[in-house]
């Protein structure tokens, strides 16, 4: 159980029988009122977003998010095509809104983490999303040339990848270049 100040950026909260992650938190008090934890909830399972106020004597279940590791095979109309990471007859596909926006930065053989959530014993486990590692490399397929003295945008243009995805790099990198990339923020951290 998670006390109304215990809610913070990060937790998984059980809030209406639902997992929700609590994406910002602010604890304030108003005049002589006790305090109050005004936050911003996404559900896990249907992406809606939430604002809801913990008082004091309220209190709720940290979510149980399991996770299991997968390895992607492929894409093919709207689903990505996933395996078990030690056995590739267990196939089974998600849809592109399971996946999100990550899917852009998925690659043939790539592991990632499969994470559910189960309400109790007797439910069967909902998938909530999938969890890319934080940075991968990516091969650079398309960039256009860098124009010298041309940096008052910041010094950057777009670069295609090898997945397809296209991010903001710095004017150095060309084509067949390999980058290190964030997946969680889609932002070029380094030239590998």
């Amino acid at each position: 159980m998670l006390e109304y100040n215990e809610i913070k950026e990060g937790k998984v909260i059980l809030y209406e029988n639902e997992p929700y992650g609590v994406l910002t938190s602010h604890v304030f008090r108003k005049q002589q009122r006790k305090p109050v934890n005004q936050t911003k909830l996404k559900n896990l399972l249907t992406g809606r977003i939430a604002e809801v106020a913990f008082h004091v004597s309220e209190k709720v279940d940290e979510a149980e998010i399991n996770s299991r590791a997968i390895k992607y095979l492929y894409k093919n109309k709207g689903e990505f095509w996933f395996c078990e990471e030690n056995n590739p007859s267990k196939r089974f596909a998600l849809k592109e809104e399971v996946v999100g926006a990550s899917g852009k930065f998925l690659k043939e053989n790539m592991t990632a983490d499969l994470l559910t959530f189960v309400l109790n014993e007797n439910t069967e486990p909902k998938i909530v999303s999938v969890r890319l590692p934080i940075k991968v490399d990516f091969k650079v397929t398309e960039a256009p040339p860098g124009i010298k003295g041309d940096t008052a945008s910041g010094g950057g243009k777009p670069v295609t990848l090898e997945t397809g995805a296209i991010i903001t790099a710095p004017l150095f990198i060309n084509a067949g270049d390999t980058v290190r990339v964030n997946t969680q923020t889609g932002e070029y951290t380094e030239r590998v």
